[in-house]
C-alpha cells in the first residue's frame, strides 16, 4: 500500500517510419530596398501643462489615497486583533471550566 506504484513507459507499437530525409537548400539573398523616408506628424494631443493647482491639487489626492488606504489597511489589522483576543479569551473560559471537571 506505502510502496510507489512506478508506471512503465508503453512501447510503440504497430509500424514505426523511418524519419524523413530533409535536404540542405541553397539560401539566396533578397535585395534590399531603402526604407520609407519617415514622415513626422503632428500630434493631435495637447501637451499638459501643470500649474502650480494643478500641482497642489495632485499632492493633495496622493495624500488623501494614502491615508484612506492606510485607514483601511489598520481597521483591517484591528478587527484582526479584536477576533484573536476574543478567540484566546473563549479559549481561557473553555479550558477553566473543562478544568473544573
Amino acid at each position: 500500500m506505502f510502496r510507489p506504484m512506478i508506471p512503465t513507459m508503453p512501447q510503440p507499437t504497430g509500424l514505426a517510419t523511418p524519419p524523413a530525409v530533409v535536404e540542405p537548400t541553397a539560401i539566396t539573398p533578397a535585395v534590399q530596398t531603402p526604407p520609407p523616408a519617415s514622415i513626422t506628424r503632428a500630434s493631435s494631443r495637447q501637451a499638459v501643462q501643470v500649474t502650480p493647482g494643478t500641482a497642489l491639487a495632485l499632492v493633495g489626492g496622493g495624500t488623501a489615497v494614502v491615508l484612506v488606504v492606510g485607514a483601511v489597511l489598520v481597521s483591517m489589522l484591528l478587527a484582526v486583533a479584536v477576533t484573536a483576543a476574543s478567540v484566546a479569551v473563549c479559549a481561557v473560559v473553555i479550558r477553566s471550566i473543562l478544568s473544573r471537571r
